[in-house]
């Protein structure tokens, strides 16, 4: 007996960062279980090819998240378009890796930019139309390291424990609206960066995953669908952490 796939049929999702390998997937995911779907990202013919490929229910909306004037127009743009979202799902992301003590102002401001106030202000807008339709599912990919910390990420690690704090509050202020805010939190997800290590390097960062082996995105769209469906409207506030037991908090 089959397990029956879970249906997003009717649905509308707003995806950031839809042309990295994790925002990809989810969007795959979401579409494959019939959501309509809004591909951003700062990449438009990336996601003109993924839509191309995708063929309906599916759309496309470029932005730089770094951008606080281009962020606020987004999602008041894709309503006008496409009307109200259901499903949020605050994915992009970027790295500007340094020691603390090296660290640049602008690395650190970007960071914060894209990671943390770019969700706020999209959770924000999003949120509205949810409240009015008393339905909404709002996802922020933080990681694993904005619970563990990790050295040489000060600023990443610091906006990623911010969208755990801002899951956490928000959630709170719209759970009554039957609206769920909740976080997953990548650990090591198999990308360029992983196929650019050496064996031996592979395997002293497999020696610290209890699942001997590294996540792939797929990992993390079919644990956003999840938090995507109806089903899930007990879980909110949470921080599902994907990581093949890296980090078990």
């Amino acid at each position: 007996m089959t397990t029956p796939p879970l249906s997003l049929i009717g649905k509308k999702a707003f995806v950031t960062g839809a042309t990295g390998s994790i925002g990809e997937a989810i969007a795959r995911a979401f579409h494959a279980a019939g959501a309509f779907v809004v591909l951003s990202g700062t990449q438009e013919d990336r996601l003109t090819l993924l839509a191309d490929e995708l063929s309906d229910r599916v759309a496309i909306m470029p932005a730089n998240l770094a951008d606080k004037e281009e962020v606020i127009k987004v999602i008041p743009a894709c309503e006008a378009q496409h009307g109200p979202m259901d499903i949020l799902v605050n994915n992009a992301g970027l790295t500007r890796d340094n020691l603390l003590i090296r660290l640049k102002d602008e690395d650190f401001q970007k960071v914060m930019d894209v990671n943390l106030a770019a969700p706020f202000y999209l959770s924000r807008d999003a949120v509205r139309s949810m409240i009015k339709a008393r339905w909404g599912r709002i996802i922020n990919i933080t990681s694993v390291v904005g619970v563990t910390g990790n050295a040489g990420q000060t600023n990443y690690a610091a906006s990623k424990a911010g969208l755990i704090g801002l899951t956490k509050s928000l959630a709170q202020e719209v759970a009554s609206r039957s609206i769920t805010v909740n976080c997953i939190a990548p650990g090591f997800i198999v990308s360029k960066m992983t196929d650019e290590l050496t064996p031996d390097q592979q395997a002293a960062f497999l020696q610290n995953i209890p699942a001997k082996r590294f996540g792939i995105a797929q990992d993390i769209a079919h644990t956003a669908l999840f938090l995507a469906h109806p089903d899930s409207s007990y879980i909110t506030g949470q921080t599902l952490h994907v990581n093949g037991g890296l980090a078990m908090v």
